[in-house]
This record gives structure tokens, C-alpha cells and sequence, in this order.
């Protein structure tokens, strides 16, 4: 097929259990990515998710880099919005000195939660405005060639740890075709502009230091399972969570605290359409019939890499989704 393979970890806090099973959960799936040659592990920034663990974003990367060797690690993606430019490079910087070319850092420009949680990130409401500005600021910081006189990151100075930038929309495709920097599409959950989006970043590429031609990442959720019917079980269990995250946030309701029955009733009353809306992009079934998907989506999409999500509840299924797709379609090396 051609196709890099690599993972977005969504860093799942399952029921009942803690954000400590969570990051050795996250260990467990980047060893065993590691040893079918997935190309990388991502990990996002979420906020006020009970969840989700990974709001510690670069904090969760040097812990699973100090557990694997090989792979690469990175922020898929970081909310530039959220931070000062100067504190994500040195953040990085230090993990590329931690673990010499093995760091990503994607950039996006959305809070990564509700206005509350934006409140108490003391983020400005307008600071996605300046987002292009900060993309170069940082990227100046990595290079050794800084944008504010006087000021450097140590570590990072210098690091040129490769950025990508990460979107939903023609605003991200924009920006990472005249910045020349890789684009990730995150059609595993916001899929409606996805092809307009890759046809603006390629037509409109323009080389860079980091990249001579345009390099597409394209999100999309996987629910590998030996049988047809066991997928199609955890596809099941996966769009309850999903429901009840999105009716509990801000309400104080976790996914422990729902029955599947009431799920179920979520999904009926009018959720169900939007989980479905955001799983557009989903392979789901046996080995072959996940393959055949994705051959079909990356001719869609002419996508140089995908980076799944495998959402499968409990860590022991999703090891297995995992290791089914890797043998199914091959993780191909650098």
C-alpha cells in the first residue's frame, strides 16, 4: 500500500479506572507500536476531560520516551493558543535532548476544551488570532534564528524539532502550505472539509527548510477485531462513551456514571447522529475488511501517512486492534 502508519493516542482513562492505568496503558501501546513499526505516537491536548489524560502533553511524551527506544514520540498536537511561544520550545528542546530525533511537535490553534476551562488556562479569547505569528515565533525559537532579540530557549535553541501543522479547516491548510510544513487533517473526529482541505494544502504548497513538497497526515479511527462481530461490539461501546462525554461535559457527568441503557438512550435521542457524523472516517471489522477500508480511504485522499485512533475500550483491545492492522496492511519504515 505505501502508506505510513502511526497512532494518535487519545490517553483514555476507561471506567474505573485512574489516570496512572491510563499512562501505562499509553507505555503498553507505544512498545507494541514500537515493535510492529508504526512510524510514530502522538498524544493531544484535552482539558477538563475526565476522560481523557494527556493534558500534560509533553510531560506524558518523556515518560513513554524514557519506555521505548525507537519510535517517535510527539504532540498531535499541542494548542499553541494555550502557551507562550518560548515555554512550548523549551519544552521541546528538552525532549530532543532527551530522546536525539525522536520529537514531533503539531500545533493547533483550538482551546482543546469549553469556555470555563479557557477562563481557567487564563487564555486570551483573541490569542488564536495571532496563531500564524506564534507558529513562526516558535519555529525561530527551534532554529537558532529567534524573532525577539535577546531572548533564546534553552534547551531548544537550535533543536529543529520538525513542526506540523494540525487543523480541521482551510485556515489550517492555509498556513501549513505557506509555511511549508506537513499538514494533519483530523478527520478521525471533524471529517466535513477533508478533501477541500488536502486539494488547498497541495495546490498551494510552497517549499521550506524542513519540507520540499507537501507531506498529507490523515486522521482516522480503527476498530480492529477478530471477528466481524466483535468489532462491531466495541464500535458499540465506543459510540456510548462518545455520547456521554459529549452530553456530560460541563454537566459534571462521567462515563461511570452512565449505564448503557441511558447511553442508549443518548444515542437515540438525537446524539447518536452526531457521534456518527464524527465517526465518518472509521475502519471497522476483521483485518481484511479494516484493509479494504483504508485502501479506500487513502485513495480518497492520497494521504502520505495516516495516524489512527484506536478507540477500542480497555487496553487489551486496543493492543489488539493494533497489532491486527499493523499485520494487515504492514507499518512502513522510514
Amino acid at each position: 500500500m505505501g502508506v505510513r502508519l502511526s497512532i494518535l493516542d487519545l490517553a483514555p482513562i476507561a471506567r474505573g479506572q485512574s489516570a496512572s492505568d491510563s499512562f501505562a496503558a499509553s507505555v503498553a501501546l507505544a512498545r507494541r507500536a514500537e515493535e510492529l513499526d508504526y512510524q510514530r505516537v502522538w498524544y493531544a491536548e484535552h482539558h477538563n476531560m475526565a476522560t481523557i489524560a494527556s493534558s500534560a502533553t509533553s510531560v506524558l511524551i518523556a515518560h513513554v520516551g524514557a519506555k521505548t527506544t525507537s519510535i517517535r514520540l510527539g504532540a498531535g498536537g499541542v494548542m499553541l493558543p494555550n502557551h507562550a511561544p518560548l515555554l512550548i520550545a523549551e519544552q521541546f528542546g528538552t525532549l530532543a535532548a532527551m530522546y536525539p530525533d525522536r520529537i514531533d511537535l503539531g500545533l493547533g490553534r483550538a482551546p482543546g476544551s469549553d469556555q470555563n476551562t479557557m477562563y481557567a488556562l487564563r487564555r486570551d479569547p483573541g490569542s488564536a488570532d495571532t496563531f500564524p505569528q506564534d507558529v513562526q515565533e516558535l519555529q525561530a525559537y527551534l532554529s537558532g534564528q529567534s524573532l525577539v532579540p535577546g531572548v533564546d530557549a534553552v534547551p531548544g535553541k537550535g533543536s529543529r524539532v520538525p513542526l506540523y501543522i494540525l487543523g480541521s479547516s482551510m485556515f489550517g491548510a492555509g498556513l501549513a502550505a505557506a509555511l511549508g510544513l506537513p499538514y494533519a487533517f483530523a478527520s478521525h473526529f471533524a471529517p466535513q472539509s477533508l478533501e477541500a482541505a488536502i486539494e488547498a494544502y497541495r495546490r498551494d504548497f510552497r517549499p521550506s527548510a524542513q519540507l520540499e513538497e507537501p507531506y498529507v497526515m490523515a486522521g482516522v479511527n480503527v476498530v480492529a477485531a477478530d471477528t466481524a462481530s466483535a468489532a462491531a461490539g466495541l464500535l458499540q461501546v465506543i459510540r456510548r462513551n462518545r455520547a456521554i462525554s459529549l452530553y456530560g461535559r460541563g454537566r459534571g457527568i462521567a462515563v461511570p456514571d452512565v449505564t448503557d441503557e441511558q447511553a442508549d438512550q443518548l444515542l437515540v435521542s438525537g446524539l447518536g447522529a452526531h457521534v456518527d457524523q464524527m465517526l465518518t472516517y472509521a475502519a471497522v471489522g476483521t483485518p481484511g475488511e479494516v484493509r479494504e477500508y483504508l485502501d479506500g480511504f487513502v485513495r480518497l485522499t492520497g494521504a502520505d501517512e495516516l495516524i489512527v485512533v484506536h478507540q477500542a475500550p480497555g487496553i487489551e483491545a486496543r493492543l489488539r486492534s493494533v497489532t491486527l492492522l499493523a499485520e494487515a496492511m504492514g507499518a512502513v519504515p522510514a
